[in-house]
């Protein structure tokens, strides 16, 4: 056997930041492995998940767009990741390929102490309706949350996502400001104000800002920018705030357990996230 390697997959694939982090991580462990980037379009999924099966030294890989929706066919999928409906994960485990999503563990990992009502977070606002917000949901789910207010484009996603996950809760627009100011955590789970995407509507941006003392903490799951519009806009009220290079560590400190059957080291965080902000 040669040198055991993981890798991340999508179409396009040149951004990802994984291969950063996980290198990081094996080179602090001093471990024999690697971690690569392999473009890997829809039609060409199959052939690839047949060819690196037969590769003994392969590990698995984490999946991005546009895959995280196609893969359920191709490995075995755990039944809270079939209700997500995306995977980011796919590893090894006694000869069969499973996959994963280990965006709700890492959500679970980041969120701050303010969020929480005992161990539950009771109220939680998600804007977007797509993966990342299903992700949220089952985070909620695990969070025991009562309520969800949808703020979204298309009302009638965030009407169906309620009624599929049973959740209690209201759908508005996605500047709706009594979903906003109301619950105890307030999540970006869409692509506003990502790199070259659209930008965050400055109307949620103007209720940020005026936001009181009792505000929610403010997470955006974008990572690119790092300090995305929303963020700034909370920072500038000073209202608590997590980011999405917080959630894409801590979903790759599960992918890396599942990858190389060790944990993770702690301790360089900070570190890390210089690397990954240069």
């Amino acid at each position: 056997m040669g040198i055991p390697y993981a890798e991340v997959i999508g179409d396009p694939i040149a951004h990802s930041k994984s291969p950063l982090i996980h290198e990081f991580w094996l080179e602090k462990l001093g471990l024999e492995g690697g971690y690569r980037r392999c473009r890997v379009s829809v039609n060409e999924l199959g052939a690839y998940l047949v060819e690196r099966a037969a590769d003994a030294d392969w590990r698995g890989c984490n999946v991005t767009m546009p895959l995280k929706e196609k893969v359920s066919g191709c490995v075995t999928v755990q039944p809270e990741t079939a209700k997500i409906g995306a995977v980011n994960t796919i590893y090894r485990s006694e000869g069969a390929l499973l996959g994963a999503n280990t965006d709700v563990l890492g959500i679970l990992d980041i969120l701050p102490a303010d969020c929480f009502v005992g161990e539950a977070v009771p109220e939680t606002c998600i804007i977007g309706a797509g993966g990342a917000a299903r992700a949220m949901l089952e985070a909620c789910r695990r969070l025991n949350t009562s309520l969800v207010f949808f703020n979204v484009r298309d009302r009638m996603k965030g009407f169906a996502l309620l009624e599929e996950w049973g959740f209690g809760g209201a759908v508005g627009e996605v500047d709706n400001e009594h979903n906003l100011v109301t619950p105890y955590l307030v999540v970006n789970a869409s692509p506003l104000g990502m790199q070259g995407g659209p930008p965050m509507p400055e109307g949620v941006l103007n209720i940020v800002r005026s936001m009181g003392d009792c505000a929610p903490v403010i997470f955006d799951m974008v990572y690119d920018p790092v300090d995305t519009a929303l963020l700034r806009a909370a920072k500038d009220k000073g209202l608590r705030t997590v980011d999405g290079l917080s959630l894409l560590v801590g979903q790759a400190r599960h992918g890396f357990r599942l990858f190389f059957g060790i944990e993770a080291p702690t301790g360089y965080d900070a570190d890390l996230r210089e690397l990954l902000t240069r």
